[in-house]
């Protein structure tokens, strides 16, 4: 009989425990990549969402902070206080010919959201919430849950699901449950996978758990650049409801600009009455 036969491979001490702790560490990981997919599409949505919704409110802070500091300038004549207007109305102009030359692609901030999600082929209409809808949330789970590549036991088969579960994320991301449901219906309906041998040789075991730990490490550094970043830490402060949060920075944001155009009403009527 062959030494690497099955069902030698079945008799090598240990081997039953590896293949439970292979199987193990393979559900721990998907369950861990649904986690950081899902997080990851929350930061991209929240930040798309953040500049659409709020970019007005910050292009109208911008020119009263612009309109303030041009009055402060014009009355005191100060060199700091003019070259502090300066700068601040140089914030809000925008860039001289960028802007003709790539109408709808660049403003003054840089590469508009609707390019690079172009550019990066996302979808380009933004999304219409943070956190997509809890029916999405488990149809996304289950569908990576049978559809992973990690689960696939040939090269065609894990293409195969790749291929599959990038249009899983974009549904997800896209919050689109219906096309969600259709795809779970493609993947019943589909092949197979195919036959799994019994067990595996301990040297094979061994390996696949060493690029599964490589593969936990990956995701773990992906997760920590994804909290670290400025969106992330924002969503971390409203976890159980980051739509919300949009709400919250909004309202904060008005009160903000309501506060400057006091500011401007006063600093003019100071103006005025120099004048009389």
């Amino acid at each position: 009989m062959n030494a690497n036969s099955p069902a030698q491979a079945s008799d090598e001490p240990g081997t039953e425990r590896l293949e439970k702790a292979v199987r193990a560490a393979e559900t721990a990981l998907i369950e861990y990549e649904i986690a950081v997919e899902t997080f990851r599409v929350e930061v991209e949505n929240f930040s798309r969402l953040h500049h659409q919704r709020l970019g007005p409110v910050y292009a109208r802070l911008d020119e009263l902070d612009a309109r303030i500091a041009e009055a402060i300038a014009a009355r005191t004549g100060d060199p700091e206080d003019i070259r502090r207007a300066d700068e601040k109305r140089g914030a809000v102009l925008p860039m001289p010919k960028v802007e003709e030359l790539f109408f709808g692609w660049i403003d003054s901030t840089g590469m508009l959201p609707e390019a690079q999600a172009m550019l990066n082929e996302q979808p380009v209409s933004p999304p219409s919430r943070v956190r997509p809808g809890e029916e999405a949330r488990r149809a996304y789970r289950d569908l990576v849950r049978k559809a992973h590549p990690d689960l696939a036991q040939d090269e065609a088969e894990r293409e195969r699901r790749e291929a599959f579960l990038v249009r899983v994320n974009k549904a997800y991301a896209d919050g689109d449950a219906p096309a969600l449901a259709a795809l779970a219906e493609e993947w019943e309906a589909g092949p197979l996978p195919g036959p799994v041998a019994e067990l595996l040789r301990g040297e094979e075991l061994y390996a696949r758990l060493e690029w599964l730990a490589q593969r936990k490490e990956m995701l773990a550094r992906t997760a920590a650049e994804l909290e670290e970043s400025a969106i992330g830490a924002m969503l971390k402060l409203a976890p159980d409801d980051p739509d919300a949060l949009l709400e919250e920075i909004a309202e904060q944001l008005l009160g903000q600009v309501a506060e400057r155009e006091r500011e401007l009403a006063r600093l003019s009527e100071q103006e005025q009455g120099e004048q009389a």
